[in-house]
């Protein structure tokens, strides 16, 4: 979907003088707002935005004074994720250690 705004001239000039790229500004603050009021997830605010990572999101949130939505669930499924990435990690160190031993 593509949006247009129409503004007076004078007042694009002055915006324009604030935010080099007016687009790229109009539609980010749309996107806060959707954000704030919980119609859009970070998921698709990252992906509207541009952004590969939550870290980024991150970032962009704090500058505009906007909080990262971040549940008990969120944090859960974090750390069982990092739980299997560490075990599987575990495993493949032994399992290169144990290539490394020299066979008797």
């Amino acid at each position: 979907m593509q949006v247009t705004i129409e503004l007076p001239e004078d007042i694009g000039q002055k915006l324009t003088t604030e935010w080099r790229d007016l687009p790229r500004a109009a539609l980010e603050a749309l996107l806060l707002e959707a954000y704030r009021a919980k119609k859009l997830s970070a998921e698709q605010l990252c992906q509207l935005l541009g952004f590969e990572s939550r870290y980024d999101l991150d970032g962009f949130l704090k500058q505009h004074e906007v909080w990262l939505e971040y549940s008990l669930q969120d944090f859960e499924r974090e750390a069982d994720a990092r739980a299997r990435l560490w075990q599987q990690r575990r495993a493949e160190m032994e399992h290169d250690q144990s290539e490394e031993r020299p066979r008797k």
